[in-house]
């Protein structure tokens, strides 16, 4: 299995909008972050993309990427879903909608917000075939768990992908570890881990909470994603420990 971070960035991205670093070295490429999605690929080349991020159509080119075969998403935030539209391309030459999938809520709001693309409309086909996500079990290959995790008031979705022997945890927009996730994330080898900031948040997890997912769950490599502009890539990758890795986009990894 591979993984590939599209993007590692938070909702406003690194830089912020009005060329705004924070702590962020602008010299060093692996701060430029985009907003967060992955891409997790298959020995036999299946490929499964998680969120359409803001940046999505970027990130697509930056990468080369052409098709993926299904697409997962945690939940509806702009920053995990408004690249959607991007999606459009990828109908090109397929006879059916490309696979989706979501728990029901985010399910219920990607198809309030993005009607036409689960609907069609005005002569234009359906993009993608939205499926409820407590049905599934195996996806494009991959064999599927998933658990709901605390996001502030809200909740996201987390992931655990096995597939070729080893297994793949995508764990974004969490603030606490519940009994759930532990269990469900449990021994995996590699675990993707929201890691807003050092400070504590409302919503996200810190580095403490990041670092405290991955011993309790037994991750064997953990990867930081969802980084703001006080996480300077070269200021954190000295201060992590071992077997834990800074995100950043493009990185591509074998699982």
């Amino acid at each position: 299995m591979k993984l590939l971070m599209l993007g590692s960035g938070t909702s406003t991205g690194v830089p912020r909008i009005g060329n705004d670093w924070g702590e962020c070295d602008p010299a060093e490429p692996r701060n430029r972050r985009t907003r967060v999605s992955i891409m997790v690929e298959n020995d036999a080349g299946q490929r499964i993309l998680i969120d359409t991020s803001t940046d999505l159509r970027q990130q697509l080119l930056a990468n080369e990427i052409e098709k993926v075969d299904a697409v997962l998403w945690t939940h509806d935030h702009a920053d995990h879903c408004h690249g959607i539209d991007d999606l459009r391309v990828m109908r090109y030459g397929r006879s059916n909608a490309l696979p989706g999938y979501a728990e029901p809520k985010t399910a219920k709001s990607l198809r309030k917000r993005f009607d036409y693309v689960f609907e069609g409309q005005h002569g234009y086909p359906t993009l993608i075939e939205l499926s409820d996500l407590r049905d599934q079990r195996l996806v494009a290959g991959f064999s599927l768990d998933w658990v709901e995790m605390p996001h502030g008031p809200t909740h996201s979705t987390g992931f655990r992908l096995e597939a070729d022997g080893v297994s793949l945890v995508y764990a974004t927009d969490y603030s606490e570890i519940t009994p759930q996730m532990q269990s469900c994330f449990a021994g995996a080898d590699l675990l993707v881990s929201d890691c807003l900031r050092r400070q504590p948040h409302p919503t996200h997890a810190s580095l403490g909470l990041a670092l405290e997912l991955a011993s309790r769950t037994k991750a064997k490599r953990t990867v930081l994603t969802h980084l703001d502009k006080s996480m300077d890539y070269r200021a954190l990758a000295d201060e992590v420990p071992k077997r834990v890795i800074v995100g950043y986009d493009g990185l591509e990894l074998a699982v």
